[in-house]
């Protein structure tokens, strides 16, 4: 379905209340499967969180997860321990398309029986859970911090826990410290020392306890974004969110400031407020913060603002080729981007082009990252339910605001 997104202006104040973080209920769905003895409260609503849920309880033999690339990496480990139980773990047609060899070889060098349904080194993949023995592992540092992840996550339930070297430089190191705090959380001992990171096996019983899932800074961007390109004293309050958060994305208060956007704390409620001008250009390193590359690309584009990020070498093996998408879509409406494997430049552009369709490609993050665009010019937002993947209260979130949109 397609929304067409009349030019509009917020609301001087607002107020929404945001679902939980996909990131943390990912790793705390897999670990509550793993330590039943705990509850969890805020879980993201998101199609990857319930999806995630649905596959941790399924008892069938195939396990289809669709387009959820981080349930498709956590689950390869789960089911890897799952003595006795033969998995089918499978997707949607993207998902065949995106690699998932380096935590198998990992998951294999363990002592993990897996094999490849279809093509070498993609999904669908057999996996026969087992006793995993072996405790000595290494990865190249720069991989995807989902295979990094998906291999502490069940450490704790490894006979000898995980001795995980990481060679090279290390990328996306916040959502690394994201899994070790969690496990932290409900008691499970780690190190993170130079590029080695140990994980105890667990032997005693857990105590049970409530966690409280924080809310999505991913999707908090969106917000940050609608902020940066409303008049000045504009401000928008969304919760539940932590000053010390465990996720990347919380860098959005730092690098907003570029927008001049100033963002404030009053207990779990964050407000964000236009307080002045941008500063006229951008050069950010994402490396650690990835998910939100589209979003300020799109800011920048919006406010005729250059840019140059960096660190995006795995935006490609996303949804879609994510780098490739923005130059397209940004293109289309009259900006002029380069892309290489690993950045973005975006020359500075005068008003975008009125009325022009923006394809998503399967990608959550396409519709929600070119939505605030509608503050400046009227768009059409191509199979715009897509937001479902992460956040399906979107659309109806940004009409409290005053969004003026057409289904």
């Amino acid at each position: 379905m397609h929304f067409t997104l009349q030019q509009s202006k917020i609301a001087k104040q607002s107020s929404i209340q945001i679902t939980g973080s996909k990131s943390e209920s990912n790793r705390l769905l897999l670990l509550q499967a793993l330590y039943p003895e705990f509850q969890l409260e805020n879980v993201s609503n998101s199609d990857d969180s319930n999806l995630m849920t649905n596959a941790l309880s399924a008892s069938e033999e195939i396990v289809d997860i669709h387009h959820a690339g981080t349930a498709m990496r956590f689950l390869t480990a789960y089911f890897s321990i799952q003595e006795g139980r033969e998995t089918i773990l499978t997707g949607s047609k993207r998902m065949k398309e995106r690699p998932i060899k380096i935590l198998v070889e990992a998951l294999q060098s363990l002592g993990a029986e897996i094999s490849y349904v279809e093509n070498e080194g993609f999904p669908p993949i057999k996996i026969t859970g087992k006793k995993l023995l072996k405790n000595k592992v290494s990865l190249n540092a720069n991989v995807s911090s989902q295979y990094i992840s998906a291999l502490l996550l069940i450490a704790s339930k490894l006979e000898n826990g995980i001795e995980l070297t990481l060679e090279g430089e290390i990328t996306s190191v916040p959502y690394i410290k994201m899994t070790l705090a969690l496990l932290d959380e409900i008691g499970v001992e780690s190190s993170f020392e130079g590029n080695v990171i140990s994980v105890q096996p667990n032997t005693k019983a857990l105590t049970p306890k409530t966690l409280t899932v924080e809310s999505d800074w991913s999707s908090a961007s969106y917000y940050f974004s609608i902020v940066a390109l409303s008049d000045i004293g504009t401000e928008v309050t969304i919760s539940s969110y932590k000053e010390n958060s465990l996720q990347g994305d919380s860098a959005l208060i730092d690098i907003y400031k570029s927008f001049g956007v100033s963002a404030t704390f009053n207990g779990n409620a964050l407000t964000i407020k236009k307080e002045g001008l941008d500063d006229g250009r951008l050069h950010l390193d994402l490396r650690n913060a990835p998910d939100i590359a589209q979003t300020i690309a799109v800011s920048c584009f919006a406010l005729g603002m250059p840019c140059y990020l960096t660190g995006l070498h795995t935006l490609k093996i996303k949804e879609t080729d994510r780098l490739v998408a923005l130059k397209t879509e940004i293109e289309k409406l009259g900006g002029e981007v380069r892309i290489t494997d690993d950045s973005l430049h975006l020359k500075g552009s005068s008003e975008a082009k009125s009325l022009v369709s923006i394809a998503t490609y399967n990608d959550h993050r396409m519709a929600m990252a070119f939505a605030p665009l509608a503050l400046k010019v009227p768009i059409i937002i191509e199979d715009a339910m897509v937001v479902s993947k992460s956040y399906p209260t979107f659309w109806d979130d940004l009409t409290t605001l005053g969004f003026e949109i057409t289904k």
